[in-house]
């Protein structure tokens, strides 16, 4: 089966790789010439844990390849995804589906013989059927059909959820459709994967419910970490008191300094202006939309108490930058609304981050300094943040943090480490849905 991906960026390449391994013949296109030299050569140009690995081992085996060449790509296509760039419009939130609809206008000039178009960006409610639209005009001849295949990957984990994903959504309208996609996903049968097959519409908007919900559980589980502060409770009791109730679950019920990345922001944000548009406004998800910039606001004040009132003439030594681990996306992090209005304060910031500070010196103010390793980032510090919860900051040699600060303020917005202990090794400890911890 001859798959043509369009687009290279985080979903298209995951993918392409991930069909290719599945033993399709797989052609990734992107318009920029660089990016495609640099592929082939096997630079990849974003970090997720195993992608390097799996993209030259299925090149190497001829069923992955990249190219300029859209037109010659599209020709030999059984099936043609659509994996470019939805990023939320200035002024009104909606996903931009400019790229989408170049993409399919392209697309259409070059098609020949019957070939299913598939979208796998996320795109509103009512794209798919835009593109058909775009299809019929530019090539009224075409044999096609468009279909819907949301993907549901987590950077840092992506080709592990792409490989043994919880179910595989087919947004579909004939029976062509739907066998050929049937047939490229054939390989996940073998662990019984559920295929779900629905319209259009439904498809799209099972994509951006879910990100909306899992927003919800984390801006739900932070309120409740600022209630557990007032009140004297422990949020990770209340976490694991509700998620072990099957209604419920337990995932996404970390408290942290708010959500980011590349999809729960622009997906909540492009839900509520569908929303909107439609007559129905989602007011849960404002609100969570609401919550989580809150959430950030509340992280510098924390900080800021924690320094005594002040953060002006201060040290702060930051671990983490990127909005998870295991990922080099700075996209919405915490870190962009937290740390420049601590420098506008008058604080000194020193940060360390294991895959994100390239990306970070382009969207953070120039004032921070960067180190090469953790340890480096504490010398002279007031505080330490730990903002990401890499697995390298999980283990800290206390005696060396301490013997490097100055100061000796933690402030722990992931809840990596025991209140208790921290407080035995002579650190006023600060934290998120928790009794703080004071020597």
């Amino acid at each position: 089966m001859n798959v043509v991906m369009i687009g290279t960026g985080y979903v298209g390449l995951v993918s392409g790789a991930c069909f290719a391994d599945f033993g399709a013949d797989v052609m990734c296109v992107d318009i920029d010439p660089g990016k495609i030299e640099r592929l082939r050569r096997g630079e990849i140009p974003i970090y997720e844990p195993g992608l390097d690995e799996l993209v030259a081992r299925n090149a190497g085996a001829g069923r992955l390849s990249f190219t300029t060449d859209l037109a010659a790509a599209v020709r030999e296509a059984d099936l043609v995804f659509i994996a470019v760039g939805t990023p939320s419009r200035h002024g009104d939130g909606h996903a931009d589906l400019s790229y989408v609809y170049a993409a399919a206008r392209q697309v259409a000039e070059h098609l020949t013989g019957y070939t299913a178009i598939v979208d796998k960006s996320t795109v509103p409610v009512g794209t798919a059927r835009q593109v058909g639209r775009i299809v019929r005009e530019v090539n009224p001849q075409a044999d096609f059909d468009v279909a819907s295949n949301p993907e549901f990957l987590r950077e840092g984990a992506a080709i592990g959820d792409f490989m043994r994903p919880d179910r595989v959504v087919l947004g579909v309208e004939s029976p062509r459709a739907e066998a050929l996609l049937r047939e490229l996903y054939r390989p996940l049968n073998l662990i019984e994967t559920p295929i779900v097959v629905t319209g259009l519409e439904t498809a799209e908007l099972i994509k951006y419910a879910a990100n909306a919900f899992l927003a919800t559980k984390i801006s739900f589980i932070n309120e409740m970490a600022q209630l557990c502060e007032h009140v004297g409770g422990d949020v990770h009791d209340v976490a694991r008191g509700i998620g072990l109730d099957g209604r419920i679950g337990r995932k996404f019920l970390h408290p942290g300094p708010g959500y980011g990345g590349s999809c729960f922001p622009k997906d909540t944000l492009a839900l509520i202006r569908m929303a909107q548009e439609a007559g129905t406004p989602s007011r849960i998800v404002e609100a969570v939309v609401e919550v989580n910039a809150a959430q950030k606001a509340r992280m510098v004040l924390k900080i800021r108490q924690a320094l005594g009132g002040s953060e002006a003439g201060k040290t702060i030594a930051v671990l983490g930058l990127t909005f998870k681990p295991n990922t080099d996306d700075m996209r919405e992090a915490p870190a962009l609304a937290i740390l420049p209005p601590l420098l506008d304060r008058g604080a000194h910031i020193r940060a360390h981050d294991p895959k994100g500070m390239p990306e970070a010196r382009s969207l953070l103010p120039s004032a921070i300094d960067y180190c090469d390793d953790p340890y480096s980032t504490l010398d002279g510090a007031d505080a330490l943040v730990l903002l990401t919860e890499w697995n390298e900051y999980r283990g800290l040699d206390l005696d060396q943090v301490r013997a490097r600060m100055t100061g000796r303020v933690v402030v722990d917005l992931r809840n990596v480490y025991d209140p208790a202990h921290m407080t035995a090794r002579g650190f006023e400890y600060h934290c998120i849905g928790r009794v703080d911890q004071a020597v």
